[in-house]
């Protein structure tokens, strides 16, 4: 669901960038009188391993498409949302700047769309009330039950954002009915196997370390050590991320494919547009591309100028350890605004 530049204008993205920042400074705020500050190693393999996972494309049978996960409720039942938002801020500017992964100019839409949603309205209003229910099926399927439901809303949410940027910003080759068409069936299939990937690792989590998920007994036993649990996220990430990357679908992601589809392959055109041109073209755009272009030094996850597999498996390490990296300085940052607030 990453955009391009070249889907949004510059008043719309410029609305865009004001609205994440003031959701960002908002989560700074509350992470200064947060005692979870402290859970550092926790923020960072968390977000290393969402970065990972968003590099496997899983194909969505019968369409020509493919998906990621995003990793917004991921991330809010591990930090909870202020964190978690953070974190998809760190991971998705990193793979902006760092990989050309979605535009520059359109950053500030992107983290809305896949990090406000999964991590706010995910938490509170799905996660929290499922979790703290009185009445209802054991704890490890209410963690399933929100994951599922979860990603599935977060992401039509999401999808929905994506159109309507676009019709705000008046890309007239995309009639607000049929792109809505297109992308909200894409994003439930693609949610789907978010909330069943998700599930999949909030359950074992619970099992290893409970203490670790937001609304959760923390009382609960666990059979790991927060060392171990960490650990075997730490590990994860590297393999998914250098490793199993290797093996993502090579279809078009939900988006992609709703603007261009995949006739290549014997599926629909869907929208049909031109890929080398469609859009708003700008000013803006071109300046922002520009920068990305000289702070890409890994563009589109692979070695410039190389079809090298290689360069596949290095920008899943790498981009894991930079993400890693930054999650760990916004905790820091976090805590020592937190304490001089005290002090």
């Amino acid at each position: 669901m990453h955009m391009a530049d070249a889907l949004l204008a510059p008043a719309v993205a410029a609305t865009m960038y004001a609205a994440t920042a003031t959701v960002a400074g908002v989560s700074i705020h509350q992470l200064r009188r947060d005692e979870e500050t402290q859970k550092l190693p926790v923020m960072a393999v968390s977000a290393a391993l969402v970065f990972a996972g968003q590099m496997i494309n899983y194909s969505i049978p019968g369409t020509g498409s493919s998906g990621h996960m995003c990793g917004g409720m991921l991330l809010s039942a591990l930090l909870g949302p202020q964190a978690g938002f953070l974190s998809m801020l760190v991971v998705l500017s990193i793979q902006c700047l760092f990989f050309a992964d979605g535009g520059l100019l359109a950053l500030g839409a992107n983290v809305w769309n896949m990090a406000f949603y999964g991590c706010f309205v995910g938490y509170y209003l799905i996660w929290r009330p499922i979790l703290r229910a009185r009445r209802g099926p054991s704890t490890r399927w209410r963690i399933v039950l929100a994951s599922l439901l979860g990603c599935v809303v977060t992401l039509q949410l999401g999808a929905f954002s994506v159109v309507l940027e676009t019709l705000l910003s008046g890309v007239t080759e995309l009639p607000f009915a049929a792109f809505a068409a297109l992308m909200q069936p894409i994003h439930l299939a693609i949610g789907l196997v978010e909330g069943a990937v998700t599930a999949a690792v909030l359950c074992f989590v619970y099992d290893a370390r409970p203490a670790l998920l937001r609304d959760v007994d923390g009382a609960a036993t666990g059979r790991r050590s927060l060392a171990a649990t960490l650990a075997v996220l730490a590990v994860t990430a590297a393999l998914v991320g250098g490793g199993l990357s290797l093996l993502a679908s090579g279809d078009p992601d939900g988006l992609e494919w709703a603007l261009f589809g995949n006739e290549e392959a014997g599926y629909s055109a869907n929208m049909g547009l031109d890929e080398a041109h469609y859009g708003v073209e700008s000013a803006a755009a071109d300046g922002a591309a520009a920068i990305q272009e000289r702070t890409a030094f890994l563009p589109d996850y692979a070695f410039a100028g190389s079809d090298s597999p290689a360069g596949t498996s290095v920008s899943g390490l790498v981009g894991s350890a930079l993400v890693a990296a930054a999650a760990a300085l916004v905790c820091l940052a976090g805590g020592f605004f937190r304490r001089r607030r005290a002090r």
